[in-house]
């Protein structure tokens, strides 16, 4: 009986350790596979996530293409960048260009996607058509008030629709957001603008930016503390409107391939006999139509979007208009569009003016390369070109400045060769801080002597993003200076080089390849040497001052011809518009009948974008902000263009997206400008995609660990995975979707394992209890 009890009570003591072990390794298993619940999803037969709050986010082992990979809001997961694919068609007729951009963004995913592409187009751009097609359908885009746009694309975002909103951030850089694109789907949306063709020294140029290079963002500072009613606290005032919005992820060219693919043609319908047709930048095949007829095409196809083509033309010899006008009806009123080159300033036998030329050169990282090689035998060249009665300095800046002769000097030939010693051993690195360049440029070089002429003289990329701090202080301090911008490298920043120079009362001046050099510069001396045509006024009859743009007239130089544009309160206005101005002490003027005016297409559209250019000049007024908001709205509005107070915005009234279906938002990324050194820019290398910064020429933070784990995990399972491009790319990002961990998520994770443990406990409680019952009321036989 005893060996029988022995055994029984053996079995319920092997019994009561199997259930305290099962209920264990249940409580265990639950806790784990409660923890992967909140942060995973379920996945299909195929491995790939079918619904939950991950859908569409993968690992850098789940992927099996090349593919572009940026951080998710989870550990470890990715979003896979949208693809990109750029059509432009560009129909150039005689002074005015129509533009049409279309865009074709196609998700590689297998779940839904937002994308954000930045991107930048001409700074003198009327933007005025947005369309998204889906299958066969075009969704025409509404112009909108700014906010209102925004809040129309967020809700049709969160109901499932399809929707594109197009906004201005910089009068040269726009943000296209397409919401719900389908897993594998492709999404065509197309951007029309319209655009004056640029004329100087009898050649006419058309630029099309491809790429926004990335800008260096100082960071925020209090100026000047206004305490908000009384409440004790104050915000610092940030130099960079919407940083966030004109940053973008960057590939260094040094691990990936180039990619954002654009094919380009121009139909040039020239209104005048041909001579030269010349692309500045990329290979093109040309087709002639006649004398005054050209087809321009990108030779392969397409080229990646990495630096900006630039279109030339010339008159055959001795076919050079000298004078245009053009008008365009619409809504009972005229719009008239005018250019007309003053003669050549007489010949007389006064000796030049001396001339006084501060020269600030920029040698931040953005300007490595090519970029600062351009820069320097530029500057080199201004300063052997000076004459000895004239006065000169060199500043240098990047995140530090130098002032090399602290004040102007005399040009003799042992300080031109000091100087451009000086300038011959500068390097490229650091960050761009201008601000205090130009504030010792215009304010520390002292008073201008007398009959003398104060230049300066700007060379830079000008890949900043505090463009209106520069402005304020040109605007505020250039005193009888005058102010001339020589844009540096293969993408630079034209609205702040164009804006700069006009409120200079200067001119701009492009050169984006070392061969331009000379011809580009000389051109710039030619204009540096000689007087420029001041005093310029338009007047018509019945025509206020206000509906003639731009107003104030600007000064010009050798070459350049006067353009404006007018709005007429009528449909066959009479009379002439009679536009005067000095070459030197020399008055000139030009009448022009407006009854001989030829039709022309899209001019209200420019007349309402310079319209509208003229408006935000007047803040440097400090004219009413809100006043100022409602006017440029106002036009806007009325001419259907975005602008800074206004948005396109197209939704599909379906819905596409299912419900209770995510939807990930990823930026389009772009290239590294040519020409650029990643490094220079943004730091040194590393393995895995570095943290956001809102400085882009220094060193960004560290990559994050996990990623870097990964990333060796990865190619130690696969070498040759980075070549392949299935590790997530390296890349300089901004505010991309968030990398850390989430707090909450790992709460409620540990909440659950210790209510699981506590179930646990508690029910090996109640089996030992049920256990002692057992054997207390056991027979003495049973035990």
């Amino acid at each position: 009986m005893f060996v029988e009890d022995e055994v029984v009570i053996g079995r319920l003591r092997a019994r009561r350790v199997s259930m305290s072990l099962l209920i264990a390794l249940v409580a265990f298993a639950a806790s784990i596979l409660m923890t992967f619940g909140l942060v995973t999803v379920a996945y299909a037969d195929d491995g790939q996530p079918k619904s939950g709050q991950l859908a569409g986010l993968v690992r850098p082992n789940d992927v099996n293409s090349g593919s572009l990979l940026f951080p998710a809001k989870e550990p470890g997961f990715f979003v896979e960048a949208p693809r990109l694919k750029t059509d432009v068609q560009m129909d150039v007729s005689g002074p005015v260009a129509r533009i049409k951009v279309t865009q074709r963004f196609q998700n590689p995913s297998k779940g839904w996607v937002e994308g954000t592409y930045v991107f930048p187009l001409p700074e003198n751009s009327a933007v005025d058509v947005l369309k998204m097609q889906i299958g066969e359908r075009f969704i025409e885009g509404q112009i909108k008030p700014r906010q209102e746009a925004r809040e129309i694309y967020e809700q049709a975002k969160a109901e499932g629709k399809k929707a594109a909103l197009l906004e201005q951030q910089r009068p040269n850089i726009f943000t296209n957001q397409v919401a719900n694109i389908g897993p594998g789907e492709t999404i065509v949306v197309q951007i029309e603008y319209q655009q004056a063709v640029h004329q100087s020294g009898g050649e006419f140029s058309l630029r099309f930016p491809m790429v926004v290079a990335p800008r260096y963002n100082p960071a925020p500072i209090v100026q000047t503390v206004e305490f908000n009613n009384g409440a004790g606290f104050a915000v610092p005032t940030d130099p960079v409107e919407n940083r966030e919005k004109i940053e973008a992820p960057v590939l260094d060219p040094r691990e990936n391939a180039k990619i954002n693919p654009v094919a380009l043609t121009v139909n040039l319908k020239a209104g005048f006999p041909l001579g030269d047709v010349k692309s500045s930048f990329h290979d093109v095949d040309i087709k002639q139509d006649g004398d005054q007829n050209r087809t321009i095409s990108l030779k392969g196809d397409s080229v990646p979007a990495d630096k900006d083509f630039e279109l030339t033309w010339k008159a055959a010899a001795g076919k050079t208009p000298s004078a245009g006008l053009f008008r365009e009806v619409l809504n009972g009123k005229t719009y008239l569009l005018a250019f007309v080159t003053p003669p050549a300033t007489p010949d007389t036998a006064a000796p030049p003016a001396k001339r006084e030329v501060v020269f600030v050169i920029d040698n931040s990282g953005s300007m490595s390369g090519p970029s600062i090689e351009q820069a320097k035998a530029s500057l080199a060249l201004a300063i052997a070109k000076l004459n000895p009665d004239d006065r000169f300095n060199v500043i240098r800046f990047d995140d530090t400045m130098t002032d090399y002769f602290n004040g102007l000097v005399a040009a003799s030939p042992d300080n031109r060769e000091k100087a451009i010693a000086f300038v011959r051993g500068l390097t490229a690195d650091g960050g761009t801080e201008m601000l205090p360049a130009l504030q010792d440029a215009l304010r520390n070089q002292g008073p201008v002597a007398a009959g003398a002429l104060r230049q300066v003289v700007f060379l830079t990329d000008g890949a900043i993003g505090n463009e209106q701090q520069l402005f304020m202080e040109i605007a505020q301090s250039r005193g009888d200076a005058r102010v001339f911008t020589v844009g540096i490298g293969s993408a630079p920043n034209s609205y702040f080089m164009t804006k700069a120079a006009e409120m200079g009362r200067g001119t701009f001046t492009q050169i984006g390849s070392s061969d331009q050099v000379a011809s580009r510069m000389g051109e710039l001396f030619t204009k540096l040497q000689n007087p420029a045509m001041t005093d310029i006024a338009a007047t018509f009859d019945g025509v206020k001052a206000e509906d003639i743009t731009p107003n104030p007239m600007p000064d010009l130089y050798a070459g350049e011809p006067v353009v404006l544009t007018a709005e007429l309160p009528e449909e066959k206005p009479a009379g002439k518009l009679q536009i005067i101005g000095k070459t030197g002490a020399q008055p000139w003027r030009v009448d022009m009948d407006i009854a001989n005016a030829a039709d022309g297409q899209g001019i209200s559209k420019l007349w309402a974008r310079r319209k509208i250019d003229d408006l935000e000049a007047r803040s440097y007024e400090r004219q009413d902000p809100t006043s100022l908001d409602k006017d440029v709205e106002s036009v806007a509005l009325a001419h259907h263009l975005v602008s800074r107070m206004t948005s396109l915005v197209a939704v599909d009234v379906t819905p596409s997206r299912p419900a209770g279906e995510p939807v990930n938002t990823a930026k389009v990324p772009l290239n590294l400008p040519e020409g650029w050194d990643f490094e220079k820019v943004y730091g040194e290398p590393a393995p895995a995609p570095i943290l956001p910064s809102s400085t882009p020429d220094h060193a960004m933070a560290a990559p994050q660990q996990e990623f870097a784990q990964l990333a060796e995990a990865r190619m130690a399972a696969a070498p040759t995975a980075k070549a392949a491009g299935l590790i997530a790319q390296r890349s300089a990002s901004v505010k991309l979707p968030q990398t850390a961990t989430r707090a909450d998520e790992q709460i409620m994770r540990g909440l659950t394992m210790l209510l699981l443990a506590l179930t646990a406990a508690s029910g090996l409680a109640v089996w030992r209890r049920r256990v002692r019952g057992i054997f207390a009321g056991a027979k003495p036989h049973d035990r």
